[in-house]
């Protein structure tokens, strides 16, 4: 789960960081209000999306005083930021972080995350702060400094120490740089966080440590221990067919394909997408229904898939072990009454009382028309691709 920039500062600030004074707005009068609170200006005036790179694309402005800020606001409400973050379709700005502008001496990158060749998590810090990390890492490997921590001890004082040296801090800086790297490695591990970075950490010029900018993703799987973290989704960031699913209940995830697939079990639902692949389609989505699935759930699955308009055949692959194969090819029939399948539907079904769920569907041909069968995995992909050109 993503949570925006003024949330992300919000938490770090109850850890004890700097950050500067600012106000979310939701509409151009707070927006005015927000800048004549801070006081004097030159302001920033941020989008606040889930989606990095706004700088690049006008989602981060200044302004001169708070007549000028609500102009700026003005300019960002509604509209669609494209950034590379953010895919095609662009993340929608309903609210702005407005915020004063500081005189930046110079600006520092530190991130918390797994590194997954290790097997452990590491504090990341970099010299050059304000670019995203990825280009760093493209062009300068060897500015990118990794200590990882034990998630049971945290990181220890004498490691921020020396990580602060390293970013080549003064001794008389270093104290106030060590408090932000313990604060954000206490967040990322007592709040289940995934990734918590602070880009850019800034040196001001009045000789002060600031978090300008500042992302958290937490781990969905830990949030029934984080209520108060929960409450921060913002569902208008989030796809809404996938925002739909999470509701019933459903793992989807959408793609760019045109063959949507509906299947019991992650990793057999990464096979299907696979062998479509092989066979020259492209999968439209990531959908796992569970080993528990309902005729309900079954119906709303089939609402989901057919609501994306690049859909043109959907490939059913379920493996009947808890749920058999029978109550699934029932399900399936009536999410075919019910929602009416507008494209070709191909199901491969196999396990538990698979003869009797191939009866059911045979006998709902006639009704039917674009529910096909297929007798084993290969001959579905091959059959779905084909029907769907």
């Amino acid at each position: 789960m993503n949570i925006h920039e003024y949330q992300a500062k919000e938490i770090l600030f109850r850890y004890g960081v700097r950050i500067p004074r600012g106000q979310v707005a939701f509409d151009l009068r707070d927006a005015e209000a927000a800048a004549q609170g801070i006081g004097m200006g030159p302001f920033v005036v941020k989008a606040q999306i889930h989606a990095g790179g706004r700088g690049k694309v006008g989602g981060i402005r200044k302004a001169g005083d708070p007549a000028e800020v609500r102009e700026v606001a003005r300019s960002m409400f509604g509209m669609r930021l494209v950034t590379p973050q953010s895919g095609p379709q662009g993340k929608p700005v309903s609210r702005v972080l407005v915020e004063e502008a500081l005189p930046i001496a110079r600006e520092f990158y530190l991130g918390v995350t797994i590194d997954r060749r290790q097997g452990k998590v590491v504090v990341i810090g970099s010299s050059e702060g304000g670019m995203e990390i990825e280009e760093v890492a493209a062009r300068h490997p060897e500015k990118i400094l990794k200590t990882p921590i034990a998630p049971e001890a945290g990181l220890q004082p004498f490691q921020a120490r020396r990580l602060a040296y390293e970013l080549g801090f003064s001794p008389e800086q270093v104290p106030q740089v060590e408090k932000v790297f313990q604060a954000l490695a206490r967040v990322y591990l007592e709040k289940d966080a995934s990734l918590a970075e602070i880009n850019p950490l800034a040196w001001t010029r009045k000789g002060q440590i600031m978090v300008l900018d500042a992302k958290i993703d937490f781990d969905d799987n830990a949030l029934f221990r984080h209520p108060e973290i929960a409450a921060l989704r913002d569902p208008e960031e989030e796809n809404p067919l996938e925002v739909r699913a999470a509701q019933a209940h459903l793992n989807y995830i959408q793609l760019d394909g045109t063959i949507g697939c509906l299947v019991n079990g992650a990793g057999l639902a990464m096979a299907t997408m696979d062998i479509i692949q092989y066979y020259g389609g492209q999968p439209a989505n990531f959908l796992d229904v569970g080993g528990s699935v309902t005729p309900e759930g079954a119906v709303e699955a089939f609402r989901i898939l057919l609501s994306d308009p690049k859909v043109r055949g959907v490939l059913v692959n379920v493996f009947g072990g808890i749920a058999r194969c029978d109550l699934i090819a029932e399900a399936l029939v009536q999410a075919g009454r019910e929602v009416g399948f507008r494209v070709p539907v191909v199901v491969r079904l196999e396990g538990t009382n698979a003869d009797k769920a191939r009866q059911i569907l045979a006998e709902a041909a006639a009704e039917l028309p674009t529910l096909k069968t297929a007798p084993d995995l290969t001959s579905a992909a091959q059959m779905v691709v084909a029907l769907s050109r």
